[in-house]
């Protein structure tokens, strides 16, 4: 724990002396940016705070009356519920608590807590480890949102995660050196995937240092997605960080630009190639959300001197007041000259229907189809196909937790993962997330 230690000593460090010059400046200004449509109504759901606009995730059932008469955002019964047993039962989740109430040094500070476990492993993705609990997550960060609606705004974050996730979240991308890349403690590890500055003036702010990508739908963080499991797509053919200098322009209350320089994917802040980070998020109607990003250069030098292009687009609709469709895509195209094994050309197909039941129950299905030319350790042309159905709820007993259990089956129809079970596998999951 020496490592961790440390990271949270200067992460400290580093929020007083920010926090202390710049402390007055005000909360999250018009440019914010969240990298997921769905939300578990906490407010720290996500780590990535510049990010596309997204669509409304899904909205809760409406109040019923609880047997006192009182409505449950009141009131409650002896059991904690209101009406009857059933499906439409409403809840009543009480008051979310804090880690810190109000700020340390202008900082909010806050953080999770992610118990899980799952039957078989999913090869090539996070979730390994089976058949036993793991802790996945245990995060904690301090963010300051740099408000530019008053003029020059200042601020910053930074995030600390340990756990068996922590692996998956570090500077992989680079050498074993680089940044967190060697904090490892057997299956756990530590990792910082977040230390940035930022400054915002008016519409547009610009962020500096380490931070999550703006691409795709799915997050590293466990409060900002749906599912305990992850998809293929986001797992394999997607930037999880980046090191450079990222811009979010507000073209308007709808519309959003965002365009960066990165050092590649994945990378610390040792060199891992030149990329372009652009997109834009735009809401075509009340109801739909329309996001596209696109990653141009290298993703990766030295050995891995990996370059391409990759594409994705998410559209988000509510459907009605309880139910949200999302379809994600990406397409990926990569190419070495030296080392076929870092080359790539992925596509794919996602789609998740998430309806809310009310405030303390959603049910969710996703379905993906990950087609592979190469990749995976996959170098031989030819498509290989994946698929990947998940159906799981999400249980809300009070504002700070949330229980996931899930059923999922994947089948490997050209058998290139090597599942536990073949190339067909069905596995139970579940985990607990407590946030403060």
């Amino acid at each position: 724990m020496k490592i961790s230690r440390m990271a949270l000593s200067a992460a400290l460090a580093c929020v007083c002396f920010t926090g202390s010059t710049y402390a007055q400046q005000g909360h999250r200004g018009a440019t914010s940016y969240q990298k997921t449509a769905y939300s578990y109504g906490y407010d720290e759901t996500s780590p990535s705070d510049d990010a596309p606009a997204a669509a409304p995730a899904p909205a809760a059932a409406p109040t019923v009356a609880c047997d006192n008469g009182n409505s449950c955002d009141t009131a409650c019964d002896e059991i904690g519920s209101c009406g009857s047993w059933g499906l439409d039962l409403g809840c009543c989740l009480g008051e979310p608590f804090k880690l810190v109430d109000g700020d340390v040094c202008g900082y909010t500070i806050g953080g999770w807590t992610q118990l899980g476990y799952h039957t078989y492993n999913t090869p090539f993705n996070f979730n390994q480890h089976a058949d036993r609990v793991n802790l996945h997550q245990q995060w904690l960060y301090a963010e300051k949102v740099a408000d530019g609606s008053c003029g020059l705004g200042l601020g910053g974050r930074i995030d600390y995660l340990y756990g068996v996730d922590a692996q998956d979240t570090q500077a992989f991308g680079t050498q074993q050196s680089g940044w967190d890349n060697p904090w490892d403690h057997g299956i756990y590890g530590h990792a910082l995937p977040q230390a940035y500055v930022e400054a915002a003036y008016g519409d547009l702010s610009v962020k500096a240092g380490h931070f999550f990508t703006t691409i795709g739908y799915e997050v590293v963080a466990a409060t900002g997605n749906f599912f305990y499991s992850h998809s293929y797509t986001m797992y394999n053919s997607e930037p999880f960080t980046h090191s450079g200098i990222l811009t979010t322009y507000a073209l308007s209350e709808d519309t959003k630009i965002y365009n960066g320089y990165v050092m590649g994917w994945d990378s610390g802040f040792d060199d891992n190639g030149d990329a372009w980070l652009t997109g834009f998020s735009t809401n075509l109607s009340d109801n739909v959300s329309f996001t596209y990003g696109l990653v141009l250069g290298r993703f990766g030098a030295g050995v891995a001197n990996e370059a391409g292009e990759m594409h994705s687009i998410i559209v988000t609709s509510k459907l009605t007041d309880n139910l949200t469709h999302v379809f994600w895509t990406d397409y990926l195209d990569s190419d070495n000259a030296t080392n076929r094994a870092v080359e790539r050309q992925t596509f794919d197909l996602n789609n998740a229907l998430l309806y809310s039941i009310n405030d303390c129950l959603s049910w969710g299905n996703r379905f993906e189809w990950y087609n592979v030319e190469r990749g995976l350790g996959k170098q031989a042309p030819g498509h290989a196909d994946i698929y990947a159905f998940t159906s799981g709820l999400n249980i809300r007993p009070h504002s700070n937790l949330v229980f996931r259990p899930e059923v999922r089956w994947d089948w490997d129809r050209d058998n290139i993962l090597g599942l536990d079970l073949g190339t067909s596998q069905t596995t139970f999951g579940m985990d607990a997330i407590l946030t403060y």
